[in-house]
Formats: C-alpha cells, structure tokens, sequence
C-alpha cells in the first residue's frame, strides 16, 4: 500500500479493479498540491493506437452539471435571477406541460417533478439508443425544446426527489434567456475562466481534436458514439476535461473563486438523501451518504467518470474513462479510500 497525505490507496485491490474491465482511461488522486497517484490506460484512439495519457481529455457526461448550476448561482448572486424565480416567466409559452410553480432552485436540486427526455430508469442497451431529433442539430440550449417538449411531469414540484436530465437543459435554456448567450459561452466566461480550467469545455463530438479520448459504444471495436449523442450537450452534460483540471475545479470551487463562501456552502448542503444511489443531493453536487465528501459524476455511451473531493484534506480521487462501465470497479476503490480520511 501507498501513503500520502494521510490517504491510503491499497494497490492490490486498485490492480485488480483494473483488470476487471478492459479499463480504457485515467486515475488520479491528488492531496492539496501533492500528485498521489496518477495512471493512465488504454487507447484514446483504438483506430490510431493512440495510448492514452496524463494529458488527454475526457468527457464527463452529467458531471457537467455541476458547471450549469454554478453558472446560475453566479446570476443569482448577481441578483438576474432568484433561487425562487418561476421558470415559467422565462419560458413563456414553450414547454406548457411544466408546472407554473417550478422554480430555479427546484430545478438545481431535481425535485422540480418535470418529466425527463431521457428516461434514467430505463434498461435499454446503449448501442441501441438514439436522439429523438438528429444529434447534429442539437448545438444550443434552444434545440433542445423539441426533446423537452410533450413529455409529462412525474411528480407536484417540490414533492420528491427524481433526477432530471431535462432541468438541467431547462436551465441551460434559462442562462440563454436572461444573458443573451450561448450557453457554452455563459459557463466558460462565469465558471471555467475564474476557476483556471484551461483544458476543460465543450467541444462538438465529430470535432473533437487528437488530445481527446474517443468515446466508444462497446468494450471492443471502433463504433464511437458521434450518432448516440447531441454534437454539442447543454446544461445536462457534455463538458471535457483531464484529471489535472478536476482537481483544479475543487479546489477552485471551494476556494471560492467561481462563486461565494456563502454560495458554496449552499450548494453542498445536503437536501435530499437518494436511497438507490446511497448518497444525498444538495444543488448540483451529489454528496456522500455520510461526512464531507462532494462527489461528481457522470455516464454515457462511451464515457464514465466519477471525482469524489474531501474538503477537510483538499484530496481528490478522479476516475475517467471512454467506455460507459470502464470507471466503475475503480471508483469503488478510490471510493473506499477516501471514506478512510474520515475514520482518521
């Protein structure tokens, strides 16, 4: 076993979670300014043999999220929007089937009801899933109304905890409205330039450039997932990013260079506790079932990503990977150590 920073990772149980999966992708953990571990496995590129490394970008599926909810506290903390505002006085008349009442701070937590385009509880294998419009259209929040549209709600706002994909397009079309922007460029100005993530944005899925992980549908094979996905997710998903720029974000964040001491405290207060997933939920942040831990993470066709930071320690555990089931076996160890900085 290894020991930095009072973290310790057990070697034996982190190889074998390795060779579980023919795991394609990147591990790091990181204590404060200390490099604890880093690896890096697999093909970035299958086609070209392209190794992956230290430096290569991965998609983070729904831990994008966390970049759409810090973009709308900083309109909050401007004072454009409230935690209260009815969504509906943004929408206007799109999307009808939206409760009047839902709220922006509903929508963060995922207790706003809506129904959701893509359905989390469904079981349908991934090679088999496509848009229901075609991916290449889907460029702003604003394309999106059609996915969003006609779907009915699941629950009376604020009654139950049910996450949402949709809310968080819903808030991305939102940040649209009330700066006049794209989305993209909203989150890049008000999150990911005050937080110094230089490698981390949202690059279209058929541009994607050599320093970038491919994002593959099966475990073998060179099927990529360009035709599963929109070209370019808003609010719901579709950030890239390294390891190196994870940990950059932590610390960012609760350093309070994105958003508020105050803001941040907000945002990881815990509201709901998600019996399935054995953890609860503050305002875009997932947070460990118990103690200080702030979790990030994130699943799709060709992508799977879980980053689990403890503020107390500044440490943080990150696993990346180009396959859809790639990043789990190792998160459960990296999951298992980090639990340890509280029993210490």
């Amino acid at each position: 076993m290894s020991t930095t920073q009072s973290i310790i990772i057990d070697e034996r149980a982190l190889q074998a979670a390795l060779d579980e999966e023919p795991f394609s992708g990147i591990v790091r953990v990181d204590s404060g300014d200390v490099s604890v571990w880093r690896s890096a496995h697999g093909m970035a590129d299958r086609a070209s043999e392209t190794p992956v490394s230290e430096s290569t970008r991965f998609a983070i599926a729904s831990g994008s999220k966390a970049f759409t909810a810090l973009a709308i506290m900083r309109l909050v903390e401007d004072g454009r929007l409230a935690l209260d505002t009815a969504v509906r006085g943004v929408l206007g008349d799109d999307l009808p089937l939206i409760d009047d009442a839902v709220t922006v701070e509903q929508l963060l937590g995922h207790t706003s009801g809506i129904g959701d385009y893509i359905d989390e509880d469904d079981d349908l294998d991934v090679s088999e899933f496509y848009l229901g419009v075609p991916a290449h259209t889907l460029t702003t929040a604003e394309a999106f109304l059609p996915l969003l549209d006609g779907i009915p709600p699941k629950a009376a706002p604020g009654e139950t905890f049910a996450y949402c994909n949709s809310g968080y397009v819903v808030l991305a079309i939102v940040l649209e409205r009330v700066t006049g922007r794209v989305f993209h460029e909203v989150v890049h100005d008000l999150v990911l330039v005050p937080a110094g993530l230089v490698d981390t944005g949202f690059p279209r899925t058929d541009e994607l450039d050599g320093n970038h992980a491919r994002g593959y549908v099966f475990d073998d094979g060179l099927r990529v997932n360009t035709l599963h996905l929109p070209v370019r997710a808003n609010g719901d998903g579709g950030a890239s990013t390294t390891a190196a720029d994870v940990h950059r974000f932590w610390r960012a964040f609760f350093a309070g260079r994105i958003v508020s001491p105050e803001t941040v405290a907000l945002m990881t207060a815990p509201r709901s506790f998600v019996e399935d997933e054995e953890m609860r939920y503050g305002l875009g942040f997932w947070l460990n079932e118990t103690g200080p831990g702030v979790v990030l993470e994130g699943c799709d066709i060709g992508s799977s990503f879980r980053s689990v930071h403890h503020p107390p320690t500044a440490t943080t555990a990150t696993v990346m990977s180009n396959t859809a089931d790639g990043a789990w076996p190792v998160a459960r160890v990296l999951a298992d150590a980090m639990a340890q900085l509280d029993e210490r």
